[in-house]
């Protein structure tokens, strides 16, 4: 605590310095002016650059620099104002009022290089961490107290047995650790863009080295983040049996869901893009994950089905091997109309669905001499099951009820007959009556 209060006072006595020189006053009101100039030129030339940067098309690379300026006019114009005034005060023979303005145009400079340089995460709030930090330490650098800083950080900590942890052991961990998974996931999402774009591979083996990638280098940040820190590795063997038995008890369903997703991508059992049913869910797999599995189904909805459900239970894959469905569509006719002509009817208004394929005809059969028809069943194929099931079987069926019409073939209704009857001696009674 006395380190402290003694830097806090060196720190003091040093501001009070600098403010009782005249010099360093009359340059802090320059650069006053030039803030107040500079925003005072942003807001002039904001909507007229705007109104230039409007007219590009074609050219996103240059559309996305142009609003990248944009968004630091004020900065832009505080930079060149600086450089501009700190010429004029060297050219003038003032050498000794210029230091303020010269430590104001480095640190004005580092912002916007650095502001600019943040534009390359993808995360908003992570870059604007990042330009934070990292212009602290450059401004830092620039005035010359990053020794002062460090000591005054290095001092607030508090003991765990022969450990002590302090303030910046904990701030370089922290910076230490984006600073390495930020690189190991942009590195694994940049080769994961790369091998999805490979025609060489399967689908389901793209996703998996993509996976097996980004996992390796995560573990990889971890390692060399633990290392950069002075952690001995080995530390954290006394703690395996208890992570061991973690997995084992709270993290089983998982690890269960990991693993099962492994073993899907390696048997290629399923791949983005086939038509799925498990259970009452019907849908095309849109995106195989670590743990889940999404489904978009006809209604638009995407279901995560976990990894696990996909190994223990029966799933239809309509399209795993082969592309062609077959469907079956089952209806009736009056006992009056010719089977030979239903059956020809009802295969040439089948064919004639666009979704029907044309290299599989259709085929009708008779099923059953049912109680108030002849039952029969449509068979077709298709090869877009993604596109939906029911949606085609209606089609089919309104196309042979056309058909149907057309040839004065009948649908009959269902029909019973009813006979009443009466007990021997309720009849004499109503005779008697």
């Amino acid at each position: 605590m006395e380190e402290l209060i003694e830097q806090a006072v060196q720190v003091g006595s040093l501001v009070l310095s600098y403010i009782n020189r005249p010099a360093l006053i009359s340059q802090g009101i320059i650069i006053a002016v030039l803030l107040v100039l500079a925003r005072a030129s942003a807001w002039w030339a904001e909507p007229r650059f705007q109104e230039q940067a409007s007219r590009i098309r074609g050219m996103p690379a240059l559309h996305r620099v142009a609003d990248i300026i944009l968004r630091r006019l004020v900065w832009v114009f505080l930079v060149g104002f600086l450089t501009i005034g700190y010429v004029l005060v060297q050219s003038v023979g003032w050498p000794e009022s210029s230091a303020l303005l010269s430590t104001a145009l480095l640190l004005a400079l580092a912002w916007l290089v650095i502001s600019v340089v943040s534009q390359a995460i993808n995360s908003p709030t992570v870059g604007r961490v990042f330009a934070v930090v990292v212009w602290v330490y450059v401004a830092a650098t620039i005035l010359g107290i990053t020794e002062n800083a460090a000591a005054v950080l290095d001092s607030v900590g508090f003991q765990i047995g022969d450990f002590r942890l302090t303030a910046l052991f904990f701030l370089k961990a922290i910076l230490l650790l984006g600073l390495l998974f930020w690189l190991a996931v942009s590195i694994g999402t940049f080769l994961d863009e790369r091998i999805q774009r490979s025609q060489e591979l399967t689908p389901s083996l793209r996703v998996l080295i993509g996976k097996i990638l980004r996992a390796l280098l995560i573990v990889a940040a971890a390692v060399i983040w633990l290392s950069g820190l002075g952690i001995n590795l080995t530390v954290f063997t006394v703690f395996s049996g208890a992570i061991g038995v973690g997995i084992g008890f709270g993290l089983q369903k998982v690890v269960s869901n990991l693993f099962s997703g492994i073993i899907i991508l390696l048997d290629r059992s399923i791949k983005p893009g086939d038509t799925i049913s498990l259970g009452e869910t019907f849908g095309w797999i849109r995106e195989l994950r670590a743990r889940f599995v999404s489904v978009v189904t006809r209604d638009g909805r995407e279901y995560l089905i976990p990894n696990e459900d996909f190994i223990t239970q029966e799933v239809i894959n309509w399209s795993y091997s082969d592309e062609l469905v077959r469907i079956d569509v089952p209806f009736g006719a009056s006992y009056d109309s010719d089977p030979h002509k239903v059956r020809a009817v009802a295969i040439e208004a089948a064919a004639a669905v666009p979704r029907v394929v044309e290299s599989q005809q259709p085929v009708c059969w008779l099923t059953a001499f049912g109680d108030s028809s002849l039952d029969y069943i449509l068979r077709f194929w298709i090869r877009d099951p993604q596109n939906g099931l029911t949606n085609v079987r209606g089609t089919v069926l309104l196309a042979v009820w056309d058909a149907f019409k057309a040839n004065d073939i009948v649908i009959p209704y269902p029909h019973r007959v009813v006979v009443m009857k009466s007990s021997p001696e309720r009849e004499k009674s109503e005779i008697a009556d």
